[in-house]
């Protein structure tokens, strides 16, 4: 018996697949678990509607990063840090302090998550942050540290 699985099933296949399997796994396991469905005309228009549907929402989400990325091409966010003698400063600026001034300076908001910072920032001066929006799209922010005053 054909059916479409509706949820990943371990060591048979990942959901929206179309898998043959015995009658009997197909109608006590798969069907009455809503595991799967049978896969007949109606299901199966159904599977190709939803994943035209899923590949749309897709490519929309890719274009909006996209857009995103060009929008932070250029753009500064401007922090501050205290410095004491020597230049040494006192602590440090993270994730959240930037995606904190991202959505007060530009407007924008960016996930703390979403920032590849390896360590915080410590030192004063301009420094590039990776920003992932998407899987694809990875756009870039500048962080200049200025000493407070």
């Amino acid at each position: 018996m054909k059916v479409i699985l509706l949820e990943d099933v371990k060591s048979l296949g990942k959901k929206g697949e179309i898998v043959t399997v015995s009658d009997g796994y197909a109608r006590n396991m798969l069907l009455p678990k809503k595991l799967g469905a049978e896969a007949t005309k109606g299901n199966l228009n159904d599977l190709k509607l939803r994943k035209a549907n899923e590949e749309k929402i897709a490519k929309e989400n890719l274009a909006a990063a996209q857009l995103i990325a060009r929008d932070l091409e250029g753009k500064k966010i401007v922090l501050s840090l205290k410095v004491g003698e020597g230049g040494k400063t006192f602590g440090s600026v993270a994730a959240k302090e930037i995606s904190e001034a991202a959505k007060e300076q530009l407007g924008i908001e960016i996930d703390k998550k979403k920032l590849l910072l390896d360590a915080p920032i410590r030192e004063i001066g301009v420094s590039e942050v990776p920003v992932r929006l998407h899987p694809k799209v990875t756009g870039s922010l500048q962080v200049e540290i200025r000493k407070e005053v």
